[in-house]
């Protein structure tokens, strides 16, 4: 019987070669194609004297992300931008081209490979393949360790604004954010709220690549370099916690939970939880497909609001309320029990 563009077996083949799209689109990122058409459209020719790449083979791969309506196609043979391909510039406010090269990596990419495997032991096979897990590889591997720092702050670019912006924080006080990275979180808190004073506590190597030294935000920051399974700057009034749970297992969960428990000293200090809060049932969710992602290489999960509660509560803090943002993520908020 002669299947159909809907068929389930046309579907289910589709489905099957999804990897495919992940691979143009890293391509695409990798190459920069989408600074060459910031101008304007530009045939497969015209792009792969510009990117070092062979005509016939880039128009393939951008025929296939023009599918999904990442750049199109028009009757001339010219590639356009789309407001899909628009963030893979790099000069696109809010430029995900960075995290594209990240999620596509091959710390990501070959243990996802391996699911099946990870599913029958009931842990990740990043070790196996790349002899540490998947923090210590970073370390080891600086070229990986780049690719994630940059990667995860392009990221978070997107949802940095939308969280600050979702939180009635305290008019003044001090926000400590926990493992922050670069500190795009933290900037955009202190922007917002400018009796604020902010403390970005991450690991020293990571420190060194901050972005809160401007002109607006001046006298209002310091850096705390640390272990967050260890302590946590003591004494705050907001303690932030963004895309930080996901990373682990439920017990190390609790340990970093603990170590900010300590510190909450502060009369009717708060915590946030920063993560995606997956929902139930079978409609499509970006926690749902990161939870995997976690999973395949970090022994991690996205958690829904019971399992966070869980978490909470384990660690001597008592939840109080989760807030939607207008982003991916969710803020689950949790006071001293």
């Amino acid at each position: 019987m002669p299947t159909t563009p809907h068929s389930p077996a046309v579907r289910l083949t589709e489905h099957a070669l999804a990897y495919l799209h992940s691979a143009a689109l890293r391509a695409a990122a990798l190459l920069g194609v989408a600074d060459h058409l910031a101008d304007g459209p530009r045939t497969a020719e015209e792009l792969a004297a510009a990117t070092g790449s062979d005509a016939a083979h880039l128009r393939r791969a951008l025929r296939l992300l023009a599918t999904r309506e990442v750049f199109r196609e028009d009757e001339t043979g010219a590639f356009h931008l789309t407001p899909a391909a628009d963030p893979l510039r790099s000069d696109a406010p809010s430029s995900l081209r960075d995290a594209v090269v990240m999620l596509t990596d091959e710390p990501f990419w070959r243990p996802a490979g391996q699911l099946a495997d990870t599913v029958r032991r009931g842990r990740t096979v990043f070790e196996d393949l790349f002899g540490a897990p998947y923090f210590g590889h970073l370390e080891r591997v600086p070229e990986a360790g780049a690719v994630f720092d940059t990667g995860m702050a392009g990221l978070a670019e997107s949802e940095n604004g939308p969280i600050a912006a979702a939180y009635d924080f305290p008019a003044d006080g001090t926000v400590v954010d926990v493992g922050g990275g670069r500190g795009g979180l933290l900037r955009q808190v202190l922007l917002r709220n400018p009796a604020l004073h902010g403390i970005l506590h991450d690991q020293e190597p990571v420190l060194r690549h901050h972005t809160l030294d401007t002109p607006e935000l001046t006298g209002r920051w310091q850096t705390h370099p640390g272990d967050f399974f260890a302590a946590v700057p003591p004494g705050a009034d907001v303690y932030l916690l963004k895309r930080i749970l996901h990373d682990w297992s439920d017990d190390d969960c609790v340990r970093i939970l603990r170590a900010c428990r300590t510190a909450m000293t502060r009369p009717g200090s708060r915590l946030l939880a920063i993560d995606a809060v997956v929902p139930a049932g079978n409609a499509p969710h970006p926690g749902k497909t990161m939870d995997i992602l976690m999973m395949t290489s970090l022994d991690g999960r996205e958690r829904d609001e019971p399992a966070f509660h869980r978490l909470l509560t384990a660690a001597g803090l008592e939840p109080s309320r989760t807030l939607a943002t207008d982003s991916t993520l969710s803020i689950v908020e949790a006071v001293v029990a």
